[in-house]
């Protein structure tokens, strides 16, 4: 083998490994990142569906058993139910029992006045179900019952009954396993889908919702950057051959040269000494040179492995402002580090909306503690008190009801207390721990130094510190074994403070399994971007918590 095709070989090799170590390292972590994605979008959109499915059905179900209306609205020729099914309240699936198998669900209630049953109006689910937003062209999401028969329409199969489906996947499976979880494999339809799914159960009607969509739509733009890839590749590549050809001719020139000035100088003409010493000056500039060419293509692969391994602090200079390989190297990094930026502000602002839903579900179920129930047991009282003539029978029932109203607001301020909206956190904590002494031994000072009238602390900052300081007297009086708890809450011009202290056992927190409190502490801690710091020894167990003054 000459020296030409010998150095052709290991430079289009190395340029080779290199296009491809690239290439794979980019495909590879763009399909990661899209599958997360696509499964991640998928859960939210069925968590959502399925969310608002179980709001209507209890939502009727509770209007229903409110209801003084006993007759039967259902067509007994079409819809045949067994005694059985009939003397069991709640909300039933009565598909099975239709005489076209038609999606059927109803509500029943036996009481001393007799049975009623309600057929629920199934267009409510089936309008939530045909909401597809965010689920591109093949998208769906679809009931499956206990039977695997489907419940709701395919948008595949339109003209068919849902029941005439069979539906036995791994996903509808897991789900009636207690199993909810995400992943790709065949739908009913036998094609290859992404699927997340989970098990509903309202009353006495289990299903399953799935929410698709087919691996073909989403990989579309994988098939697009692989096409480009190979394209890339084999463009770089055709280069690279013709560069190192011409590139060659430069090398084997000053080899030959200086073969012929060994020839001549063998024959006995040393007169071309000097042409022999500039020839060899050459070559050892060029075998120079390749070294610093092998060198730079070891650190263009070795920092694409490490952009491949995430590992995205490796520092990398460009040989030269020339060196465009490592100008796209580095380029690269920056988009793949502001993407992981990216990603990383999009699970906060996730989990913040998470949260925000729950606490805003919370107000919602103390509202309704407090505006719906405390009126009904308000005027149960007044009627105890006016109209039962029997005066221990009518004490004992007014300390019946007062005792449950006492219950309610306290679980409605547990939820949500109204004070934290009137009056803003530094009062809330004041009241709650006010409160808690009344039923523990456990010694709990607590300092507001917060700004009553001027204060910058937000309505999400105020929500966040409350539930944090629940969580850390909570976790004291359960599992600390304390004996005083010192709170402290400040305000400053740029951040907030909360300072809190034990004297309990402590605990390692280099050893110990956190449990969830701790792990919800810390996620709204950065939620609300701030910052913790925990000390936890015996008889000395700190938190120091700060949030950012939002303006």
């Amino acid at each position: 083998m000459n020296i030409k095709t010998l150095i052709l070989i290991i430079i289009n090799s190395l340029i080779a490994l290199v296009i491809a170590l690239l290439s794979f390292s980019s495909y590879k972590q763009f399909s990661n990142v899209l599958n997360d994605r696509i499964l991640l979008q998928l859960n939210s959109i069925k968590t959502l569906k399925q969310n608002q499915i179980e709001h209507i059905l209890k939502s009727d179900w509770e209007r229903f058993e409110a209801s003084e209306l006993y007759s039967q609205n259902i067509d007994t020729t079409v819809l045949i139910l067994p005694d059985s099914i009939k003397k069991s309240n709640g909300i039933h699936d009565f598909t099975a029992y239709h005489v076209d198998k038609k999606t059927t669900i109803g509500f029943i209630s036996n009481s001393t006045k007799g049975t009623r049953i309600k057929i629920f109006d199934y267009n409510k689910i089936k309008k939530i179900l045909l909401e597809r937003t965010g689920m591109g062209d093949s998208g769906e999401s679809y009931l499956v019952g206990e039977d695997f028969h489907m419940r709701s329409q395919s948008r595949f199969y339109p003209n068919k009954t849902p029941y005439t489906l069979y539906v036995k996947t791994k996903g509808v499976t897991n789900a009636f396993k207690g199993i909810n979880g995400r992943g790709v494999f065949e739908d009913y339809r036998g094609i290859e889908v992404y699927s997340v799914y989970s098990l509903i159960i309202v009353g006495k009607m289990k299903m399953v919702i799935l929410s698709e969509i087919d691996v073909e739509e989403v990989t579309i733009p994988l098939k697009q950057l692989k096409e480009r890839l190979v394209g890339l590749t084999l463009g770089i590549f055709l280069l690279a051959v013709m560069l190192s050809l011409f590139l060659t001719r430069f090398i084997t020139n000053p080899i030959k040269n200086m073969q012929k000035s060994l020839r001549i100088m063998a024959e006995g003409d040393y007169n071309q000494t000097n042409e022999f010493i500039k020839n060899s000056k050459e070559i050892k500039e060029m075998f120079d040179a390749l070294a610093n060419l092998k060198a730079s293509l070891q650190g263009a692969v070795k920092f694409s492995d490490d952009i491949g391994k995430m590992n995205l602090q490796t520092d990398f200079k460009p040989k030269s402002s020339n060196d465009l390989l490592g100008k796209s190297l580095l380029a690269m990094r920056d988009k793949l580090i502001e993407f992981r930026n990216n990603e990383e502000n999009t699970r906060i602002q996730s989990k913040r909306m998470l949260v925000n839903g729950l606490e805003d579900e919370r107000r919602r179920l103390s509202r309704e503690l407090h505006d719906g129930v405390g009126p009904y047991l308000t005027s149960l009282k007044h009627y105890i008190e006016n109209r039962v003539k029997n005066e221990l029978k009518k004490a004992e029932m007014k300390k019946i009801v007062d005792d449950t109203i006492s219950e309610i607001r306290l679980m409605s301020n547990a939820l949500m207390p109204a004070s934290i909206d009137d009056f803003g956190i530094g009062v809330t904590l004041t009241n709650f721990i006010e409160s808690l002494k009344k039923s523990t031994t456990v010694t709990i000072e607590y300092e507001d130094l917060t700004q009553q009238e001027r204060s910058n602390i937000t309505n999400h900052q105020a929500i966040n510190l409350f539930r944090i300081t629940q969580e850390l007297i909570n976790n004291s009086l359960k599992h600390a074994d304390a004996k005083n708890i010192r709170i402290t809450l400040s305000e400053f011009d740029e951040f907030i403070s909360l300072f809190y202290f034990d004297d309990g056992i402590g605990f390692d927190i280099r050893t110990v399994k956190l449990g969830l409190g701790i792990i919800n502490i810390k996620e709204r801690v950065e939620i609300c971007n701030g910052t913790i710091t925990i000390h936890a020894v015996p008889g000395n167990t700190t938190f120091e918590i700060e949030l950012p003054i939002e303006l």
